[in-house]
C-alpha cells in the first residue's frame, strides 16, 4: 500500500507523530480537516531543548486533542552523537544541506518514533500513523526518504494483527509547498517552533531555520516568529 494511497482516507482514527514544529503542525491540521479523530503523539528523547515540545502541549490543549509525550529518555545514550541530542555538540549553522547538517542527523530516530507510534494505533484501534517526511529532508536523511517510508508502511501492515497505513502526505513536496497548504488552511505559524537551538528567540542562522524563512520567502509571506537577527537583511 502507497504511504500516501488516497483509500487512507477512510480511516477513522490516526496517530500523529506531533513535534511542534511547523510540518507536524500542517499534518496535524490535514488530518483533523480530514475529519479523523486525531491523537497527537510526542517524544521527549532527551533532544538539545523542549520547546517544541512545549508548544506541542499547548496547541493540542487550544484544539481539545488527546496528546501524549513519551518519555523515552532513556534511550539517549544510544544516540547521543547527534547536534540535536548532545549540547557539547557545537550546532551547524548555514543552508539545509549534507555538507554541513550531517551532524544533526539522530541515528535511527523516525525508526524508533514510529515502531512507537504503530503500537498506539494498534492499541487504541486507529488504523493509520502521519507523520511529516517530506521532499526537502531526502538530501540529509534516510528515515525521510519515500524507500524508508514505503519499508515502514509495508512492515506496519505486517507486524501486527491489525495492520496499521503509514501516512506521510508531503513524502514528494518541498518546505514550501507545505507551507502553502498550511497558509490555505488559515494557521498561524507563531504556533510552531522549528529552530534547533531553544533559546527565547529563533537563532535565524541554523539549517532549520534558514529552510523555514526561505519557505515564507517563496511564499511571498512573513515569518511571524521573532528571530534573533534581522532576517530581513541577514537571514538567508
Amino acid at each position: 500500500m502507497s504511504p500516501t494511497a488516497s483509500s487512507d482516507a477512510n480511516a477513522s482514527a490516526t496517530v500523529v507523530i506531533y513535534s511542534g514544529g511547523m510540518d507536524s503542525f500542517t499534518v496535524l491540521h490535514r488530518a483533523i480537516r480530514e475529519g479523523l479523530t486525531v491523537h497527537a503523539l510526542s517524544f521527549d528523547y532527551g533532544q538539545r531543548h523542549r520547546r517544541e515540545l512545549d508548544t506541542a502541549r499547548q496547541v493540542c490543549g487550544s484544539l481539545c486533542i488527546p496528546h501524549q509525550v513519551v518519555d523515552i529518555r532513556a534511550i539517549h545514550g544510544l544516540i547521543d552523537n547527534s547536534a540535536l541530542t548532545n549540547s557539547a555538540i557545537d550546532m551547524p549553522t548555514g543552508d539545509y544541506d549534507a555538507n554541513n547538517l550531517s551532524a544533526t542527523v539522530v541515528p535511527n530516530r523516525n525508526m524508533i518514533l514510529l515502531s512507537l507510534a504503530i503500537a498506539k494505533a494498534v492499541n487504541i484501534g486507529a488504523e493509520r500513523v502521519d507523520y511529516g517526511a517530506h521532499g526537502g529532508d531526502h538530501i540529509l536523511y534516510p528515515d525521510c526518504r519515500p524507500e524508508f517510508v514505503d519499508a515502514m508502511n509495508h512492515v506496519a501492515g505486517i507486524a501486527n494483527f491489525e495492520p496499521v497505513a503509514l501516512h506521510a502526505p508531503y513524502l514528494h513536496a518541498r518546505k514550501e509547498d507545505i507551507l502553502r497548504d498550511g497558509l490555505a488552511m488559515g494557521l498561524d505559524y507563531r504556533q510552531t517552533w522549528t529552530c534547533y537551538e531553544g533559546r527565547e528567540l529563533a537563532c535565524g542562522q541554523c539549517g532549520s531555520c534558514r529552510e523555514r524563512l526561505a519557505a515564507f520567502a517563496a511564499n511571498q509571506s512573513v515569518d511571524p516568529l521573532d528571530y534573533a537577527i534581522d532576517t530581513a537583511q541577514g537571514g538567508l
